[in-house]
Formats: C-alpha cells, sequence, structure tokens
C-alpha cells in the first residue's frame, strides 16, 4: 500500500467516524492527485449516509459534517466545490463547519474563491443561513460584494442587534447593499421587528442616522423608498419603506417632482402608503403645488375607496380647496359625486352636504345635471334631500320591489372515464399532482383505472410504472397503516407495490365509532381506495365501480345506478362492499325518476338490487341530531371552542349497522352514541373529497363538516369556508346543521371566505331553501358568544344585499338585531348592522317593530350606532321622536 492510498485511507476514517476537525489537518498532507482519488469515495459514502433512516441520524449528521470539509477540500474546480459545500444533504442548517470548510479553503487563489462565493450567494440555505461563510470568501477573493435576496437576508440578520447603527457604520457594505435590501419583495424580518423609533435595533432611524452623515445618499434612498412602494405588496413589507421614507422626510421639490407617484399610491397602494401619499398631496393642493385637474384625478381614486378615514379625509380636502378657489366647483364637484356610492350612508351625506354647500358656483348647466344625475347613487334615505337640493321630483316610493337572486346552478355531469391507456395516463398525471382536487377528477381516474385493468392489466400497470418510474408513492410500501393515498395507492398496487393480502386486511378492518369528524369521513374515503386497489391487484372481474357519480357534485342518478346494477348481474359479479355501500349513499333519492328506479331495481333479482329499492324507498333520514355542550374555557388560550362544544347524536339506523361494511356503521349509531366534533386542527389531502361521501344528505354532511369548518373560522384558517359550496348545490332536505355552517361562514375572517357563505347563502335562497329566522337565531348565538364578530358578518351582508338579494338580508337580520340590541354592553360592529339593515328595508320595503330599535333611536348623541338605529326606525315606520338624516 502506498503513502498517498494510505493517507487516503486515514481521511475517509476519519470521515466515516464523523471527526469533522480531524479533517483539514489530513487534508493539508494531501497533493491534488491525492485529494482527486479521496473524492470517488467521499462519493459513494455520501450515497451511503443518504440512505439510513432515522434511527442513525446523529450518527449520519456527524459524517455528513465531515463529509462536507473533506469535499470542499478535495475539489479543485469552482463549480464542484460551491455545488457539494451548498448541497443540502450535507447542510445543517447551522455554522458548525463554517470553520473547517474556511479553514480547507485557506491556501486558494482569490479567483477561484470569487467563484465559489459567487456561486454560493446564489444558494438561499447557504447565503442566508450561513452568511458568515460566504461573506468571508468575498472578503478574502476581494470580488464585488453579491446582491442575491439570500445573501441581503443574511446580511440584515446578521447586523441586526443592540449596535446596528454602529455595525452599519463600520460595515464597507452597507452603502452596495441597503438599496438592494430596500428594493427586495419580501421585507427581512428584523428589518421589520423593532418596538419603535426609539429602539436600537431600529433600521429607519439607523439608516437616517447615515444619511445624516453623508455615508448614504439621502436622495437615492427616497428614491428607493418610494420605488418600492409604487411595486406594492403585503402591508408588512411595505412597513420599512414607509417608516424610513416618513423619517427622512420629502423637500418640496421632491414632492413637487413626484406627483404621478403620490397619486398612483392614492389610488391604489395599501391604506398606510394611500394615508401618507394623501397627506403629501394634500400639502401640496393647499400650498399650489397641486392643480385642479390633477386634484380631481387623486379625488376620483380615493373616493372610490372603501376606507372610510381615507374618503373622509379627501372630501375635508376637497372642501378646503372649493373655499380657497370657487372656481374650480365645475371640475371637482363631479368627482365628489363619487361618494355618493359609498357604502356607508354618513359618508354619503357629508358628499352630498358639500355637493349642496357649492353648488352655487357652478354655472354650467351640463354639470348640474350631470350632479343631479348621479343623486342615482345615493342610498333612498338621502335621496328626498338630494332631490330638493336638485329641484327634481320626489323619488316615488310605490314602485314594486323585485328581488334578485342568481339562478339555481344547473348539475355539471360527469365526463365518462378514459377510454384508452393513453387518456388515462394524462388523467393520473394530473391526479398526481393534485391527488385531491376534486371529487370528480378523483372519481373518473378511480373509475378509468378499474375499467382498464379489467380489459388489459398488463397493458396499463408498463403504462404505469413507464409513467411515474421513480416516483416515492411506487417505492413507499406504508399504503395501508394508517391511511391511504386515494388513486395512487390504486396504481401502488397494480403495479405490484402493495400486497393483496395487506390491502384485504385493511379494506375489511373494523373501525368502530370514529373520534371525530376528520376521521369518519377520511376513513370512508381510504377504505374505498383499498378496497379498489385490492380490486385491480388481484384482477378479480369487475368491469368498472358502482358508485362513480354523474353529477360534479358526487351525486348519482338512480336509473344510472339500476342499469349498472344490471350490468352486473348480467356478467354474473357480485358489487364490492364499500362499492355499494357508497353507491347508495349517493344516489339522488329526491329524483322524480328515484320511484320508476326503485321498482326497476326490485325487479332485478338480486340482492344488491333489493337494497337498492329498500334504500330509495325509505323515508327515515340519516340526519343527527345536534347540541352544544356548556361552554369550557380552554385552559392554555382562555377562550371557548365552538368545535370542542359541538355534540352530533346519530340516529339509528339498523340496516345501515347490519349491511354496511365497519367504514360506514358510524352512520347507523344508536341515539345513545354521539361523538364530539374535533377541537383540533387535522390536516388532511383528502378534505376536498369529503362532501362526495354524502352528496344526497346535506344535513349529515353538514354536520360531519362543522368542526372542521367552525375551527377553522374561529382560528381564523384561511380557506375554512371551503364545505359551504357543496351543502348549497348538494341534495337532501335543508335544516339546522346547514344553516349553523352557513352562520358560522358568514363570520370567518377572510374576504374569500365570506364570499363563498354569501354564494352559498344566495345558492339556497334561489332554490328556496333559506330559513331567515333560523338562520337568524343560529347568528345570533354565534354573535353573542363572539364567535362571528358583527363587523365580518356585516360585510358579508352588505355584500350579499348587493347583488339585488335586500329581502333576503332583511329578513335574516332583523331577526338578528333583537338579541344583538338586547346585549348587557354595546357590541361592538351592532351600528354596521344597523346600518346593512336600513339599506336593505330602505330598498326593499318593509314595516314592522324591532324590539329595542325604538329606545335605542330616542338616545342622545350621533354615534353611528344611534344614527342607524334612527335610520332604520324611521324605515320600519317605528316611532323615535326623530326623523330622518337630512342632508345639505
Amino acid at each position: 500500500m502506498t503513502e498517498t492510498t494510505t493517507a487516503v485511507e486515514e481521511l475517509l476514517g476519519a470521515v466515516r467516524a464523523g471527526a469533522c476537525a480531524k479533517v483539514p489537518g489530513l487534508l493539508a498532507g494531501l497533493d491534488a492527485d491525492a485529494r482527486k482519488a479521496a473524492l470517488p469515495k467521499l462519493s459513494e459514502l455520501r450515497k451511503e449516509v443518504r440512505g439510513w433512516n432515522w434511527e442513525r441520524w446523529n450518527e449520519q449528521r456527524e459524517i455528513r459534517r465531515a463529509l462536507r470539509v473533506a469535499g470542499a477540500g478535495c475539489h479543485t474546480g469552482p463549480a464542484a466545490a460551491a455545488a457539494w459545500i451548498g448541497a443540502r444533504d450535507l447542510s445543517d442548517w447551522g455554522e458548525s463547519t463554517v470553520d473547517g470548510v474556511l479553514q480547507v479553503l485557506a491556501d486558494r487563489e482569490s479567483a477561484w474563491l470569487a467563484n465559489v462565493a459567487q456561486r454560493l450567494a446564489e444558494r438561499p440555505s447557504v447565503a442566508e443561513d450561513e452568511y458568515r461563510l460566504v461573506h468571508t470568501l468575498v472578503v478574502r477573493s476581494g470580488c464585488p460584494v453579491p446582491t442575491t435576496e439570500a445573501y441581503l437576508r443574511g446580511w440584515s440578520r446578521t447586523l441586526t442587534n443592540g449596535r446596528l447603527l454602529d455595525r452599519l457604520r463600520e460595515d464597507p457594505q452597507t452603502p452596495v447593499l441597503v438599496p438592494y435590501v430596500l428594493a427586495l419583495a419580501e421585507t427581512p424580518d428584523r428589518l421589520t421587528w423593532s418596538a419603535g423609533p426609539e429602539d436600537p435595533g431600529h433600521w429607519p432611524t439607523a439608516l437616517k442616522a447615515l444619511a445624516e452623515e453623508g455615508l448614504l445618499d439621502r436622495t437615492a434612498l427616497v428614491d428607493g423608498c418610494v420605488s418600492r412602494l409604487l411595486r406594492g405588496g403585503r402591508p408588512r413589507d411595505l412597513r420599512f419603506p414607509l417608516a424610513l421614507l416618513r423619517l427622512l422626510g420629502t423637500t418640496d421639490e421632491e414632492r413637487r417632482s413626484r406627483v404621478p407617484d403620490w397619486l398612483g399610491m392614492a389610488a391604489d397602494a395599501p391604506s398606510p402608503v394611500a394615508a401618507y401619499a394623501q397627506e403629501v398631496l394634500a400639502e401640496l393642493a393647499l400650498g399650489g403645488g397641486l392643480g385642479v385637474r390633477e386634484l380631481a384625478e387623486m379625488s376620483g381614486a380615493v373616493l372610490f375607496r372603501s376606507e372610510k378615514k381615507l374618503v373622509r379625509a379627501q372630501l375635508t380636502l376637497l372642501g378646503k380647496a372649493l373655499r380657497r378657489d370657487p372656481g374650480a366647483a365645475a371640475d371637482l364637484l363631479p368627482v365628489v359625486t363619487d361618494a355618493f356610492g359609498h357604502e356607508d350612508t354618513t359618508v354619503q351625506e357629508r358628499a352630498l352636504a358639500l355637493v349642496g354647500r357649492h353648488l352655487k358656483d357652478v354655472a354650467d348647466e351640463r354639470v348640474r345635471e350631470e350632479l343631479a344625475g348621479a343623486a342615482e347613487l345615493l342610498s333612498p334615505v338621502h335621496r328626498t334631500a338630494a332631490a330638493e337640493l336638485f329641484g327634481l321630483a320626489a323619488p316615488a316610493d310605490d314602485l314594486p320591489y323585485v328581488e334578485v337572486l342568481p339562478p339555481v346552478p344547473e348539475r355539471r355531469p360527469v365526463a365518462p372515464a378514459a377510454g384508452t391507456v393513453a387518456e388515462l395516463m394524462e388523467d393520473l398525471v394530473s391526479v398526481e399532482r393534485n391527488p385531491y382536487e376534486s371529487v370528480e377528477e378523483f372519481e373518473r381516474a378511480l373509475d378509468g383505472v378499474v375499467r382498464l385493468a379489467h380489459l388489459d392489466r398488463e397493458t396499463l400497470a408498463a403504462a404505469v410504472r413507464e409513467a411515474f418510474a421513480g416516483a416515492y408513492w411506487m417505492e413507499h410500501r406504508d399504503h395501508v397503516s394508517r391511511s391511504s393515498q386515494g388513486v395512487l395507492t390504486v396504481l401502488a398496487a397494480l403495479v405490484g407495490a402493495v400486497r393483496p393480502q395487506q390491502l384485504d386486511i385493511a379494506r375489511r378492518r373494523p373501525s368502530g365509532t370514529p373520534s371525530c369528524a376528520h376521521e369518519a369521513l377520511t376513513r370512508v374515503i381510504d377504505v374505498r381506495a383499498w378496497e379498489a386497489a385490492w380490486l385491480v391487484a388481484t384482477a378479480a372481474p369487475l368491469p368498472f365501480l358502482l358508485a362513480t357519480p354523474t353529477h360534479h357534485t358526487g351525486a348519482i342518478d338512480p336509473p344510472v345506478l339500476v342499469e349498472r346494477l344490471r350490468e352486473y348481474r348480467d356478467a354474473g359479479v357480485e358489487p364490492l362492499p364499500v362499492d355499494l355501500a357508497q353507491s347508495l349513499l349517493r344516489v339522488r333519492k329526491a329524483d322524480p325518476s328515484a320511484a320508476e328506479a326503485a321498482a326497476d331495481a326490485a325487479a332485478l333479482g338480486t340482492r344488491a338490487g333489493a337494497r337498492l329499492a329498500d334504500w330509495l324507498s325509505a323515508d327515515e333520514s340519516l340526519a343527527p341530531g345536534l347540541r352544544f355542550l356548556e361552554r369550557g374555557r380552554d385552559k392554555r388560550s382562555g377562550q371557548w371552542w365552538l368545535a370542542d362544544r359541538l355534540v352530533v347524536a346519530m340516529r339509528e339506523r339498523r340496516a345501515i349497522r347490519d349491511e354496511f361494511p365497519p367504514a360506514f356503521q358510524w352512520l347507523g349509531g344508536s341515539p345513545t352514541e354521539t361523538v364530539r366534533g374535533c377541537g383540533y386542527y387535522h390536516w388532511s389531502g383528502l378534505r376536498p373529497l369529503w362532501p362526495g361521501v354524502l352528496p344526497d344528505d346535506r344535513e349529515t354532511l353538514a354536520a360531519w363538516l362543522l368542526p372542521t369548518l367552525a375551527g377553522g373560522a374561529e382560528w381564523e384558517e384561511r380557506g375554512a369556508a371551503w364545505g359551504l359550496t357543496a351543502l348549497a348545490e348538494g341534495d337532501g332536505p335543508v335544516g339546522p346543521a346547514v344553516h349553523l355552517a352557513l352562520a358560522v361562514g358568514l363570520g370567518c375572517r377572510h374576504v374569500e371566505d365570506r364570499l363563498t357563505a354569501v354564494d352559498a347563502l344566495l345558492v339556497l335562497a334561489s332554490r328556496g331553501e333559506l330559513d331567515p329566522s333560523l338562520l337568524a337565531a343560529r347568528l345570533a348565538v354565534f354573535v353573542a358568544d363572539g364567535t362571528v364578530k358583527p363587523n365580518r358578518l356585516a360585510d358579508a351582508a352588505r355584500t350579499a344585499a348587493a347583488t339585488g338579494a335586500y329581502a333576503t338580508v332583511r329578513a335574516v337580520l332583523l331577526g338578528l338585531l333583537p338579541s344583538v340590541l338586547a346585549a348587557p354592553k354595546p357590541v361592538h360592529g351592532a351600528g354596521e348592522l344597523l346600518a346593512v339593515a336600513a339599506e336593505c328595508v330602505e330598498r326593499s320595503g318593509g314595516s314592522g317593530e324591532v324590539a329595542g330599535l325604538a329606545e335605542l333611536a330616542a338616545r342622545r348623541g350621533a354615534t353611528q350606532l344611534v344614527t342607524q338605529a334612527r335610520r332604520l326606525a324611521v324605515a320600519l315606520g317605528q316611532r323615535t321622536g326623530h326623523t330622518a338624516p337630512e342632508a345639505a
């Protein structure tokens, strides 16, 4: 054995022992040829270690550290060295190997180090998490400072501490990197963490000080801030440039030269940025630096915004401008009318009053006609005052009101399963990328696999092996222990990656009473996948699946299911238990053809046909009873969780308990069996498929989706209301559970979730299935216990009413308001609910008494609560001692 071979083996022994500290010394004794000879062996060891399981994690980690240092020293090419150093499997997300890597690279040339530094700066996992490594290489090589996002984040994180100003002043990179940090789309966390300007780690204050010292170019900073604010983004990412711009201030010249920029921010930027731009433009307008046309352009954009504070400030600015220059009324007043359509009637009132004060300064008759025409945008409460102002006829109040509701959505038919292997592979590739995007795609793919496996199993299996070679689920053996992977489990069984015996055990496994709704619905989908996987693994003679839906909701038309059972009978095959049970839960019992289909099913002369006939003829409902436990406070958060208090009491259905597979037997529980709603967050990729389990029984589905919906709403999870669309478009009667789910959805935090709930409300109303009094009662409970916040509910109600459903929203809100007004303490946001209710009554008509409204309306003061109470009382014809609000 040569001396070189011995030295290489000694190095490998140290690496295998995880002796990272010894590696630099051993490498120092190796020449270029020896290092080149060591590389293949290091790569083999790296591959071996990568395949170890978690039980050898500690040993694996130490060896990887040593491998990183050894490989960095052995590579002679900068590209290969950077790839080795930056590899994720060799990094432990810390600095444990930084000193070792720097030590073994100490003798390299500057150009080589510069090349490695630039390559590592482009790797986020290294440049940010191991900034010191890249920075040291930059300093050693003398190369230009990297400006990659990862390097900038690492730099900002390293500097941020109590000595921020001193460290920025001492770092020669500061003048180079600050403009790039300012331009980042996502502001580094450290730049937004400080408590305020007094905090020694406050970046805007430090940068302002450096600008005053001349270390940073103040003009360049201002330009950078304005440019970043114009690009827009999340409010958190604009906080830093906005704070810096406020501290730096702007000169008269800077304000005048950037008028288009300020106008853009005032129109489209998030509220804090728009407010700052509005302040700058207001100074210009009142100082003579903003022309009338520019002020009109600004006002048109700001008055179109929904933020009341910005709109009120703009109306105030317009009032001052018109007092200074009455001749501008013809140009500015038409813009003021943009506020006539604002959702807040007090804003409308202020805008109308402003027009009334300056209408005398408008001589052009065409402008006056334009102003009068805009009065149609006003709420009915202000139209009488507007008619008097413009000398118009009083608005007619005897026109019949017409409720506008969306058309009843039609059921979309599910396209037939793929007829060829090539077509099926396209579907399967799409499903693999988004395994559970919709019931329709999942079921088409599942049925397509079963159909083509029945026709030519070997060809399909070969195509799957070729298309998905190397896919993790092809080698992953754990498809049956806890949960399935849907269609992917079926494909794994098709190619022999899962043993049929395992699948048979999984599909027959007793399930018992589920602990929560998540487990119950997910279990059904898992067992269905296991059964289909067992079918293709054993090549059983089934030509297709019974439960494949005919509509996008997951429902099956009764005649279609009868015909499928007839084909089974003619082929001499028996249905699979889970497939048959799922098909019964999906068949549309309310379909007009159900009675005839029941007779046809009974005439088949098969056990499955008899079960379908009995199922279609049964009047019993699966809908469970719902109740709430006494409110119990969570020990950690101090809050009450609706999901924790929800209890589902199942109705006894002997047919389900005796004839359905174990995964479905929770639906036939006795009245004494209850299932608590799950108060914990469970993520499940199968969640979009849950509605397809019970598309013909919305009440039961709603009961089982409620814990997920309630938990998502209370934890303010985005996408919490995802299940409401299925509840609105599905089959079966609508009762307490659906209305309960809708009430929760209307109070969700995120706008898109409230829009989903509004769509569901309108669909139910258009189908004649909405009970406003029942929904109001549910909302009253949730508003009282804080589950639904009134301001969010008001936003949802306003959105629904704006579609033309004023009478529907009026009925719900008038049923809710008595409980809100009777609360021991004033309910925050009640004024907004009163405003929406008043708008609905004014537009759709109606009269009557709302308990507590007259007393509230008779109070002194001009708060929104009292003002809107008076407005609603007048609209309803209640006596309050006050007249309708007057404008102008």
